[in-house]
C-alpha cells in the first residue's frame, strides 16, 4: 500500500549526498581489523584534534546537563579577536553546511537562480535543488573556476553563487587576480559566498576581510571551518564572515543553541594552539610533495592541488575504490561529481602515505 503522506516534490529528484565510508562500516563489512584500517577519504586532519581542544572538550562534559551558551559568546569574541572583526561580524553553523542551509533559507527559491561551477562541493546544489531554485551549473576550466565565465552567467533572477577556493573535490586554486575581478564584477544583488573551508592550508591566501573589516562587499559571505586544518571534523561546527547585516538575515533562520557546548569548548581551545596548526601544515605540504612526485613517478595523471587532498586519474575509479578497500584503505570515488575514473586521496601521516601509494601501485599494477 502507497504511503499517503506525500514530502514536497522537488524531495523526488534530490539527490543524496554521499559522505566517506566510516572505518567501523568498512571493518565490519569486509571483516578487517579496524585498528589497520586507514581512511583517506574525508579530508580529516590526520594529527587528530588538538591536544588544547582535547583537555578543554573533557572539562566541558561536567555541565552537559546544562543548554549551551545559545550565542557561543566566548567562542565568537575570541574569533573576532583572532580575525580583528567585530562578533557582530560572524555566525556559527553546525559545519559549514549548516551555514549553507542558512543561505537557502534567507535567499533561495521557486523563480531564483543559484551559479555554480561544475566539479563544486555537493552540497551547493543539494541546498539549491531543496530551496526550488533553478540551478546554473558553469563548465569547469582546468578541473577549477572559470570565474569570467560564472560572472557571465549570473541572470537577473541569480541570488546566490557559490566560489570554493581551493575547490573541493578538485583541489584547485583560481588566481589572485581572477578572484578579486570576480568579486568586483558580480552585481550587488547577489551574494558571493565564497568557501574557504582550506583557507589555513594556503602559503599567500587571497584575504577579503579587509573588505569587511572596512563595511564593503556587503554581498561577500566568507566560509570557513573548525573541521579541517583544526582537526575538529567530529564537531561539526563552521562559520560565515559578513557584514552585520547580512549576518542578522541568516541569524535568523539559525536554530537556538546549534553549537553544543563541547564544540564552543574545543574550538575556543584549538583556536590558540598555533603548535598543533604549525604540524598539521607541514605535515600536509610534506604529504602533498610526496604524491605529486611519486604520481609523476608513474605517469599517474593528478590535479596540482592547494588543498589537503589530491585528486588523481585511476581509470576505473569505482573498482579502484573497492580494491583499496579490500587492502585496509578508504578512499573516496568521484563518479558522484562526474569524474568516474577519478579518486580523490586525502593527506594522511607519512605512513598512511607510504602504505596508501603501495597499494595504490598494487591495485593500478605500476
Amino acid at each position: 500500500m502507497a504511503n499517503p503522506v506525500k514530502p514536497n516534490p522537488q524531495l523526488a529528484s534530490l539527490p543524496v549526498y554521499q559522505p566517506g565510508r566510516p572505518i567501523a562500516e568498512v571493518a565490519r563489512e569486509l571483516g578487517l581489523d579496524a585498528e589497520n584500517v586507514i581512511k583517506v577519504a574525508s579530508n580529516e586532519n590526520p594529527l587528530g584534534p588538538s591536544p588544547k581542544a582535547m583537555e578543554a572538550m573533557r572539562a566541558a562534559i561536567d555541565e552537559l546537563h546544562l543548554y549551551p551558551d545559545g550565542n557561543a559568546f566566548y567562542l565568537k569574541r575570541r574569533l573576532a579577536e583572532k580575525l580583528d572583526l567585530k562578533p557582530a561580524n560572524l555566525i556559527l553553523g553546525n559545519g559549514s553546511n549548516e551555514i549553507i542551509e542558512f543561505v537557502g533559507h534567507a535567499f533561495m527559491g521557486p523563480g531564483t537562480d543559484v551559479v555554480v561551477s561544475q566539479y563544486c562541493f555537493a552540497i551547493y546544489p543539494i541546498i539549491a535543488h531543496l530551496f526550488g531554485a533553478r540551478l546554473i551549473t558553469v563548465p569547469a576550466k582546468d578541473f577549477g573556476h572559470d570565474l569570467a565565465a560564472m560572472t557571465r552567467a549570473i541572470t537577473p533572477e541569480t541570488r546566490v553563487v557559490f566560489v570554493a577556493n581551493p575547490n573541493n573535490p578538485t583541489g584547485t586554486l583560481a588566481p589572485r587576480g581572477d578572484v578579486v575581478k570576480f568579486i568586483n564584477a558580480v552585481p550587488p544583488h547577489v551574494l558571493i559566498v565564497m568557501d574557504e573551508a582550506y583557507f589555513e592550508f594556503l602559503d599567500q591566501p587571497v584575504d577579503f576581510l579587509p573588505l569587511l573589516r572596512a563595511g564593503e562587499n556587503g554581498n561577500l559571505l566568507l566560509m570557513r571551518t573548525f573541521s579541517k586544518i583544526f582537526g575538529l571534523a567530529g564537531l561539526r561546527l563552521g562559520y560565515g564572515i559578513s557584514h552585520p547585516e547580512l549576518i542578522g538575515a541568516l541569524e535568523k533562520v539559525r536554530q537556538p543553541f546549534n553549537i553544543n557546548a563541547i564544540a564552543q569548548a574545543g574550538a575556543l581551545a584549538a583556536l590558540d594552539d598555533e603548535e598543533h596548526l604549525a604540524k598539521t601544515r607541514a605535515n600536509n605540504f610534506a604529504g602533498l610533495e610526496f604524491f605529486r612526485l611519486e604520481l609523476r613517478k608513474l605517469g599517474i595523471e593528478h590535479v596540482p592541488s592547494h588543498a589537503n587532498f589530491i585528486l588523481l586519474k585511476a581509470g576505473d575509479g569505482a573498482r579502484v575504490f573497492q580494491e583499496m578497500q579490500k587492502r585496509g584503505i578508504i578512499t573516496r570515488p568521484m563518479a558522484g561529481y562526474g569524474l568516474p575514473e577519478w579518486l580523490r586521496l586525502s593527506i594522511g601521516t607519512p605512513a598512511e602515505n607510504q602504505r596508501c601509494l603501495a597499494a595504490l601501485k598494487e591495485v593500478l599494477g605500476t
